[in-house]
């Protein structure tokens, strides 16, 4: 079971819920909610995709309407199982 770090005070409507029933996974470590911005595009539903590797895991885009947010997961899956994980909790 991993850790939730809540440490900014803003985050993207509806994506701390999704991140705790993640942060149940065992293979999760930690996830950790990071820079808030603006995007051009616009999404009316959350959507988290896995961006790049990290040293612990993985940098995901939590996106909601025309903001961004960074997540990072540290965890020892791989992208595949990850994403399919985030998909799970992601309804």
């Amino acid at each position: 079971m991993g850790r939730l770090v809540l440490n900014h005070s803003t985050h993207i409507e509806g994506l701390i819920p999704v991140l705790q029933k993640l942060a149940l996974d065992i293979n999760i470590k930690t996830i950790t909610p990071a820079v808030l911005s603006r995007v051009k595009g616009k999404s009316s539903k959350l959507i988290i995709r896995l961006s790049v590797k990290t040293i612990n895991g993985y940098k995901a885009i939590a996106r909601k309407g025309k903001t961004a947010q960074e997540v990072f997961i540290s965890t020892d899956l791989n992208k595949d199982e990850l994403k399919r994980i985030i998909d799970i909790y992601n309804k």
